[in-house]
This record gives structure tokens, sequence and C-alpha cells, in this order.
């Protein structure tokens, strides 16, 4: 009986609270539809994390090797720990977050399937977006500067502020190169956030905009792109930015390795396995395993909620730093940009680009700006991946 009932005597408050966070994440994937994809396993995950289970097995080898009164009172993991003895625990979650997260393997897989989703036609068709992909990392190089200010290392802070990208998988990437303890609360927030940027951004967007700014209409891009230039752009940018960021060549590479299978014409079946199978798989594998690092010593602490109010203050900063960025354009321009296009410079793709249109909408149904958004939305999912990259590069 003690042996069915061992889980009661080791679990802690804290392993509760970790339990209740991990009933909440699930309830609003369920519930709430926040990202369920990634939520609901990252839920699931802090349920199966929290159950003491090293406890448990820890104790168990404690008494084989005849220790018990020498452990009384004692946590077991640390008392055995403290013995110089490997715990012998077989725990798959950590397999997992070492064989998926530890080798980059979980998210570059994630990249590819993201380049297999994405269209870069309407990019293609207008160029200029890519700026606006460019300035809406702001955020996360100011947001830096506050994470350093309370008294986070300019790794862990520059870790923290990939978070203002709306991009999980970049993330979780620079996250596991610079601070695998903060990497369950960066996680949860990056996804949190991702899921929350139809009621995060317009807010922002309308304090920085003015109502006539906000009618501004945008012309349609007509014309098609030949199959070539898309064959051309996956390569080309690969190349061009491996060799100008030899850092990004991993994470652009895998994800424009994606968008290849995509527009290349011959592997048709490739590219919706990698859309649909590849990318649901891994999302499932990545939720859980990120769910490993969410234990009671490690998120419990007051760093979570920095990790949080920072990881908000840049994705807030990179918004605004997008329309006024359009603001500022449009003292040059002849042809007025419809400032709420920066906003979608982020990398939250598609779901900024959707905003723009639906906020257009409001002020006026004829003005429809979801083409442009979703070029600068596009750009900007190139754009976070670039500004991980150069992160990794000046601090690794």
């Amino acid at each position: 009986m003690n042996e069915l009932l061992a889980g009661i005597h080791h679990i802690s408050w804290g392993m509760a609270a970790m339990m209740f966070m991990g009933l909440v994440l699930i309830y609003l994937a369920i519930k709430k539809d926040y990202e369920p994809a990634l939520l609901l396993p990252i839920g699931f995950g802090t349920l199966l994390a929290n159950i003491p289970f090293d406890a448990i097995m820890a104790a168990k080898q404690i008494a084989q090797l005849g220790l018990e009164s020498q452990a009384a009172g004692h946590d077991p993991v640390t008392f055995l720990n403290n013995m110089g003895i490997m715990i012998e625990s077989h725990n798959p979650l950590q397999l997992l977050f070492k064989y998926g997260i530890e080798t980059d393997l979980f998210p570059l897989l994630i990249f590819i399937a993201i380049g297999a989703m994405i269209d870069f036609t309407i990019l293609l068709k207008n160029p200029f977006m890519l700026l606006f992909g460019a300035a809406a990392q702001f955020g996360i190089f100011f947001a830096i500067l506050v994470a350093a200010m309370f008294g986070f290392s300019i790794k862990e802070a520059a870790a923290i502020c990939i978070i203002g990208a709306a991009d999980g998988p970049t993330s979780v990437y620079v996250a596991k190169q610079f601070t695998k303890d903060l990497l369950g609360p960066i996680s949860v927030a990056a996804y949190s956030y991702m899921a929350l940027v139809p009621i995060i951004q317009p807010p922002i967007i309308r304090l920085c905009t003015t109502k006539a700014e906000r009618l501004i209409k945008m012309e349609s891009y007509n014309g098609a792109v030949s199959k070539k230039v898309k064959i051309i752009f996956p390569l080309a940018v690969t190349m061009i930015m491996g060799i100008i960021v030899p850092e990004s060549v991993w994470l652009v590479g895998f994800l424009m390795f994606g968008n290849l299978i995509r527009e290349c014409g011959v592997l048709d079946k490739l590219s919706k396995t990698a859309q649909n199978e590849l990318a649901s798989l891994v999302t499932i594998f990545l939720g859980i395993t990120i769910a490993s690092t969410m234990t009671a010593d490690k998120f419990l602490r007051i760093d979570t909620l920095f990790v949080l109010g920072i990881g908000l203050i840049a994705f807030i900063a990179d918004t605004a730093g997008g329309v006024l960025f359009a603001k500022f354009l449009n003292l040059f321009l002849k042809k007025k940009v419809n400032p709420m296009i920066g906003a979608a410079g982020i990398s939250a793709f598609p779901m900024s680009a959707r905003v723009i249109q639906k906020m257009g909408q409001q002020y006026d149904n004829q003005n429809f700006l979801l083409m442009p958004a979703t070029s600068a939305n596009a750009a900007g999912q190139i754009g976070s991946v670039i500004a991980g990259a150069i992160v990794i590069a000046l601090l690794v």
C-alpha cells in the first residue's frame, strides 16, 4: 500500500501549484482556444513533470542501498546527489529534452514546417515590406536594456527579449543557447503572447495612430511572380544571410528549405507532409518537452514574473516600433503607408495580418489591408529569425 501511495508522501506545495498551472494552460487551450496545439501539450507536460517520479525512484534506490537512516528527513533526490549517486529514473521527458531540445532538433524541424506553410509571393511582389519585418524587431533590443536593468545577465536578457518577436521556435532556440533554467517561462510567455495578438496589438496601434492614419488605403499588388523567382528566393536568402550572419544559417536555412519544398513544384507530397504531419508531430513533442523544464524549483521564482513582464514589454515595443517606423516613412513617401501595417512586422504569422485587416475594416469596410499586412507579416518571420541569429552571433 505504501508503494501505491508513495507519490502523496513526496509531493510538495510547489508541485501542486505547478499542476494547477498545467490545468490552467489546458483550460486556456480547450475553452479559450489560445494556441491549443502548444498550450495543451505544455499544460499536460507540466502535470507529468511535477508528479514526484524522481523522488519516488530515489527513495526506492535509497532503500535498496540500505541508506534509509542516513536519508531520514532529507529530500531523496538531494540526498543521492550529495552522496554522488546517480538517480536511475529513466524519465522520458528528460530524454526528449536531451535529444530534442539540447540538440536543437525540434525547433529546427518546426522551421521546416513553417517554411512550407509560408507563401512569400505577396512579399516578393512588394519587397519594400521587408523594411517592416526589420523595424518591428526594435523591441527586442530595447527590452534587452530593460532586462539588464533588472539584474539579468546580458545572455539571459537576450533570451527573454526574443519573446517580443512573437516567434515561439526562435524563442526556444535562443533560450536554449543562453539559459536553460528560464526555458520554460520564456517558451510559455512566447506562445501565450502569440495567442494574445488579437488582444494586445489593437490598443497599441490605436495609441500610436490617428483615425485619419488608420483610414489610409493601400493599393493591391497585382501581377504574378514567376516560379523561377520563388525558387531563387529561399536559395538566395539562405546563402546571403549565411555568409553575412553565419549563426543564422541553421535558423534561416531550415526555414528556407521548407519554403523551397513548397515552391519547387516537384515535392507536393513532401510539402503537404511538412505543413501537416511534420508540423503536428513536432509541435506535440516540442510542447510536452518544453514542459519538462516547468518544475516548481525552476518556475516558481520571482524571475518568472520578470520574464513574463519584460517579454510583454518587448512585444509591445516591437508592435509600436513597426507602427512608428511606418509613420516616419510617411514623412518622405508620396503614396502614404497605412501605419497599422507596421505592426504586422512581428513574426506572429498570419495572426497579426488578420488583426490589421480586421481593424482596417472597422474604420472603413472598403479598406482592404490583408495583402500588404500579410507581406509585412511574412517579412517579420524572416526578421525574427535573423534577429535571433544576430543576438546569438553577438553574445556567444
